[in-house]
């Protein structure tokens, strides 16, 4: 999503309240608004962790869930977390679950910019191969949920990851 693209804004109780421009959206002390992050979770129970890449303009370098992004206004969260997961993992996914949300509030110290968002965390099982886009994944790596933990205690993680861990759950039925 481009910096010129919108946001839905949305008012503490997650519904929507307006949109903004993604600059806007992200310009301190920021404005609350929609975005999903998707957790893939192999047959095994791992995790697929993403490595942001270093043109990432939030948040560069650090591991996180295996996708993230933001609904454009009237885009549902299943239909843009596909086409998220499509662009930067290279890959098709079905079946995507929402597991539940969260509020943060969360500046970066390198970009100035601020995350406030209203986070849905959708699950998938996913048991394959990636081609991931250079320009969005730096890495990725498939952690059970204690490496996962550690790299969050480790601060090696984005600020949101550690509460999509916590809703996360390994137990995501196998695409019929």
């Amino acid at each position: 999503m481009a910096e010129q693209d919108h946001v839905e804004l949305v008012d503490p109780d997650g519904t929507a309240s307006g949109v903004a421009l993604v600059s806007q959206a992200h310009a301190a002390p920021g404005l609350l608004h929609r975005a999903y992050s998707v957790q893939l979770v192999d047959g095994e129970g791992r995790l697929l962790l993403q490595q942001r890449a270093a043109a990432k303009r939030r948040f560069a370098g650090l591991w996180s869930n295996s996708t993230c992004g933001h609904p454009a206004p009237g885009t549902t969260l299943a239909d843009a977390a596909r086409v998220r997961v499509r662009e930067e993992l290279g890959v098709d996914v079905e079946g995507l679950v929402e597991v539940g949300a969260f509020q943060y509030s969360a500046p970066d110290a390198v970009s100035g910019h601020v995350e406030r968002e209203h986070d849905h965390v959708l699950v998938a099982r996913f048991d394959g191969a990636f081609s991931p886009d250079p320009d969005e994944v730096q890495d990725l790596r498939w952690v059970t949920r204690a490496e996962a933990a550690d790299l969050v205690a480790a601060g090696e993680t984005t600020p949101w990851f550690a509460q999509v861990l916590a809703l996360a759950s390994p137990e995501v039925p196998a695409r019929g």
